[in-house]
């Protein structure tokens, strides 16, 4: 059970350690002193003792202020200490987030994005996530420069800042008036690197899909995609491939251009090979996920509307002809049909399941009459 915290941000000294307390007293002395060499000592002090206490944290709020100043120092080493200190302060600490931006740490942070050093590339931008995940941050980051950097370490970053950047985004985007901002930052083509060289069920890939979901609202993001050799193909491999929220961004994404122009994205949709993708959502994916694959599939079919009543709306059909309209044997057109197949068999033994389960329970008068054939229908 955690301690209850006064006004300024501490615990009751009663409910931590002896030593504890004494460490965090003798930290705080510290980081308030004059002589640089104490101030670094204190800040790694402080980044030992807030990495898995919460407690700390919110105790050492009043240390915001003077690392935020060492993060100004000519020193490597202090710049460095105060700022992994900062981060550790951070986490999971929507007080110290908030007091970290408003004590003026974001200008020399940025800086270090725009620093030669990877180590401080990475500190920062680490830095800059954390702090982005607080809603009253947002626009402040947002309106700070800070956006530009951040598709910067997306196009030339390491992998670890370039994963935190990704994240940062996306923190940044749930802020509607920010997409703009980011948008004209040109971020679709470092994103779709970033897509195919990672784990498409990492969580740089789920978020990453839910920035360019967003972004594809737009005709800018639409068409940056689009114009990106193999973005729609990344996107189609997330899909294939990633964690189920990761999906449901990836057919989001997807649904979102053909719904805004169908004659427009219909055709290099369907070249992705994007048919089996869809297929296996409509069976395992997320509530959201089969009902937007399913939607998708209506559009990409040569007419998204019901010829006559004796071909109904099933999933069956649907597929049949958009696989009717698809040139050749190729890998992609042969996987859909045997997993159409495979869902039709699964749907007739489910059927056959819940008869069987029914009789269990209901009088012979009340089944119903089972079919000679099964249908797997859109719902």
């Amino acid at each position: 059970m955690e301690s209850e915290t006064n006004y300024a941000g501490g615990v009751r000294e009663a409910e931590a350690p002896p030593r504890v307390i004494s460490a965090v007293h003798r930290t705080l002395q510290l980081i308030h002193s004059d002589d640089l060499n104490s101030k670094v000592h204190a800040a790694k002090e402080i980044r030992r003792l807030t990495k898995t206490s919460h407690r700390c944290r919110r105790h050492f709020s009043a240390a915001v202020k003077p690392l935020v100043g060492m993060l100004r120092s000519d020193s490597a080493e202090a710049t460095e200490a105060s700022l992994l200190a900062l981060l550790n302060l951070a986490v999971k600490d929507e007080t110290n987030k908030i007091n970290i931006v408003n004590a003026g740490a974001l200008e020399p942070i940025i800086s270090f994005l725009q620093l030669e050093s990877s180590t401080l590339q990475e500190h920062s931008t680490a830095a800059l996530l954390t702090l982005s995940a607080s809603s009253v941050n947002k626009h402040i980051i947002g309106d700070s420069g800070a956006i530009p950097l951040l598709v910067d370490i997306l196009r030339y970053g390491s992998s670890q800042a370039k994963a935190d950047a990704v994240m940062t985004l996306y923190n940044l985007s749930t802020q509607a008036i920010l997409l703009t901002l980011i948008l004209d930052a040109k971020p679709i083509p470092p994103i779709v690197n970033l897509l195919k060289t990672c784990k498409k069920s990492s969580k740089t890939a789920e978020k990453g899909t839910a920035l360019i979901e967003s972004l594809v609202g737009f005709d800018e993001g639409k068409i940056a995609l689009t114009s990106e050799e193999g973005g729609v193909l990344a996107v189609v491999e997330v899909l294939e491939s990633g964690s189920l929220q990761s999906r449901e961004h990836a057919v989001g994404t997807l649904l979102t251009m053909c719904q805004s122009d169908r004659c427009k994205y219909r055709e290099p949709i369907l070249k992705e090979g994007v048919i089996p993708g869809l297929l296996e959502l409509t069976v395992q994916g997320t509530p959201k996920s089969r009902c937007k694959a399913q939607t998708l599939l209506r559009l990409l079919r040569e007419s998204p509307y019901r010829r006559t009543e004796l071909q109904p709306d099933t999933l069956e059909n649907i597929v049949c002809n958009l696989i009717c309209h698809m040139e050749g044997e190729d890998q992609s057109v042969k996987k859909a049909k045997q997993m159409l197949a495979d869902m039709v068999q699964v749907s007739m033994e489910q059927s056959l399941r819940h008869l069987q389960q029914r009789a269990l329970v209901c009088s012979p008068a009340d089944l119903p009459i089972a079919s000679c054939t099964s249908e797997v229908s859109l719902k």
